[in-house]
């Protein structure tokens, strides 16, 4: 299940990409089957053993391009163990959401990025979130749990202040929000009939692509997405200008 559109990240072989916070690699796989040079990072132990499980399995496959490349870092995001300038491109999907420090976190992302480079934030959208909380505090309220709700404005901010430029933005998986709502509504640790149907259509979804969950959730995402996807950019550095240039610009 991919959050993040590639294509608006404008990533292309040859590129070195970090997934920061992986998880399970859902979009290190991506960026590796495209071509780039992956490095996956993450605290978890046992998400960092996952991750370069599957990688290994890509790679014996041989389903990925020449060039491809890719590496698991067990890491903390806020203290990256990466060159400044270093990558073309950062993705950060339903990370900054567990981090208390999410501006340290966004100013370590800006710091390895080269400049004209490209980001990539995901976070649970604030409508959709905002009733998961409501309904129940163990949703969120766990060790490692959310911490904090974005509002879109808010988050646009704090990646302005980190020394990004926010640019294009969108929403999406508009059916997991009422899986989510319904789950927390009978309880996140309960698992009853209703929460297994519905599961099972969003595997079914994910598996098949079937074109009407497709079209659902293409109308849905703008009006419930369940994730907030924002695109942004590291300026590009600033070219010297030569004495004998500013003087003919004084001129």
């Amino acid at each position: 299940m991919l959050t993040v559109d590639y294509d608006r990240l404008d990533l292309r072989p040859g590129m070195t990409v970090l997934d920061l916070g992986c998880g399970e690699g859902r979009h290190a796989f991506e960026a590796y089957r495209r071509g780039a040079e992956v490095v996956a990072v993450d605290r978890g132990v046992s998400e960092v053993e996952t991750t370069k499980r599957w990688l290994d399995a890509l790679a014996q496959a041989r389903e990925t391009p020449a060039g491809a490349a890719y590496e698991v870092v067990r890491a903390d995001l806020l203290a990256l163990p990466f060159p400044d300038a270093s990558v073309d491109r950062v993705i950060a999907a339903e990370v900054l959401e567990h981090i208390p420090d999410d501006a340290a976190a966004l100013t370590e992302i800006t710091r390895v990025l080269k400049p004209g480079g490209r980001a990539v934030v995901t976070v649970p959208r604030y409508g959709p979130e905002r009733v998961c909380w409501a309904l129940s505090d163990a949703y969120h309220a766990n060790e490692g749990g959310h911490i904090r709700i974005y509002r879109g404005d808010v988050l646009r901010a704090r990646l302005a202040a980190a020394g990004l430029v926010p640019g294009g933005q969108h929403h999406a998986h508009a059916l997991h929000a009422p899986f989510w709502w319904l789950k927390c509504a009978v309880g996140v640790e309960r698992n009853p009939v209703a929460v297994r149907a519905y599961h099972r259509l969003l595997v079914w979804d994910l598996t098949e692509r079937p074109w009407p969950t497709r079209v659902a959730e293409r109308l849905l995402d703008p009006v419930i997405g369940k994730s907030l996807v924002v695109y942004a950019s590291k300026p590009a550095a600033a070219v010297p200008v030569s004495g004998s240039e500013l003087e003919r610009t004084a001129v």
